[in-house]
């Protein structure tokens, strides 16, 4: 932690999915002054997030799977469109984000490539997500993908532009997705 920031307290509200703790921290301000702050931060690990794309055949791979908090704001099934992600699970990103390809979508790649890191909401979540992006080719697809322990994940193929279309149609609402597809379209992967 910076050396602006003292932690007097912390205090653990619930460990059952993953972690929420509260914290009393003491913090320097920019003008030297010094104020105490009731902060609380969920911890559930860091991630990494895919984009799979085929630039022969102008598609990009998505999964679709149930998300609890979306649905308990506003999202009326609780399905979401995103791209690939997992936790790390104490490995390192690019071995993790190739498991995770594995077991959700069925495609075992071999190259992927890092892209950019990210603190997705930072006040309040401590993740810090590794973007990456691979081509894929059918060739590789050894199994219908689906997702492990009870995960009940759909993957879909889909034209490039037609995934671009749904970010304006409200089909996409994933963040991390999003911001791979405009880094796609950005860094001309489909060209």
């Amino acid at each position: 932690m910076a050396s602006n920031v003292k932690v007097l307290k912390e205090e653990v509200l619930s460990d059952s999915w993953y972690t929420l703790k509260k914290y009393t921290i003491e913090i320097t301000k920019h003008d030297g002054s010094r104020s105490q702050l009731v902060r609380e931060a969920y911890d559930r690990g860091n991630g990494a997030v895919i984009l799979l794309y085929n630039r022969n055949k102008g598609t990009i791979i998505l999964t679709r799977q149930f998300r609890l908090p979306t649905f308990l704001n506003g999202n009326k099934d609780g399905m979401l469109i995103e791209a690939c992600a997992g936790l790390l699970d104490n490995e390192h990103p690019e071995d993790a984000i190739v498991r995770e390809t594995q077991e959700e979508t069925g495609f075992r790649i071999k190259e992927v490539k890092r892209v950019m890191e990210v603190y997705m909401s930072p006040g309040s979540v401590t993740e810090l997500l590794y973007f990456f992006v691979a081509q894929y080719e059918s060739s590789e697809k050894t199994d219908a993908g689906g997702g492990v322990d009870g995960e009940d994940i759909e993957v879909l193929e889909l034209p490039f532009q037609k995934a671009m279309d749904m970010i304006s149609t409200g089909e996409i609402k994933d963040a991390k997705t999003i911001m791979l597809l405009y880094h796609a379209a950005i860094k001309k992967l489909m060209n």
